[in-house]
């Protein structure tokens, strides 16, 4: 269990830490993970994924919480998922509607920021510099760039989410 290290334990490590009340727009399976935070009086809006709250009543919600001087908080910002149907439109274009209409940039916990991937590392051993890290992803810009960008070892696996071609659209990976 403790090897297991993911962007909604960032999360909500992160919303304990600034004693936020958010506006969870998660899933059910997701919102285990942050049982037992204050929402009440929202004063912070987190956005994973899931599509059963991005429709414009949900939206509109969390747009003017933003207004009124609430923080928002990305779990990530992926431009799409892998889905049993396919590829499917990720949790980045609603965190960029949210942004674009609250005039507010979010705080982005998950990949590809390189706090996720160090206090990844911090989580499963104190010791273990970036460098000793191999970050194994289907995503080249979230997963493979992101590590590198922090320092670890990035591999690009040409699997779930991987297009043909992904590889050379980010710039080089090393």
């Amino acid at each position: 269990e403790n090897e297991l290290f993911t962007s909604l334990t960032a999360a909500r490590n992160y919303v304990e830490s600034l004693k936020l009340r958010p506006l969870l727009m998660l899933e059910d399976e997701a919102m285990k993970d942050f049982e037992g935070i204050q929402t009440e009086d929202p004063n912070s809006v987190v956005v994973g994924l899931s599509p059963s709250n991005f429709h414009y009543k949900r939206l509109n919600e969390a747009f003017n919480l933003l207004k009124n001087r609430a923080s928002l908080i990305a779990i990530n910002k992926s431009r799409y998922i892998k889905t049993d149907g396919g590829l499917s439109i990720g949790t980045g274009a609603f965190v960029s509607t949210l942004e674009f209409a609250s005039d507010k940039k979010a705080h982005v916990i998950g990949k590809p920021s390189k706090d996720f991937f160090h206090l990844a590392l911090k989580e499963l051993d104190p010791k273990l510099q970036p460098h000793e890290a191999l970050m194994v992803g289907d995503d080249v810009r979230d997963d493979v760039l992101g590590a590198q960008q922090a320092g670890l070892i990035g591999a690009l696996v040409k699997t779930g989410k991987y297009l043909a071609g992904d590889e050379n659209k980010y710039g080089e990976p090393n």
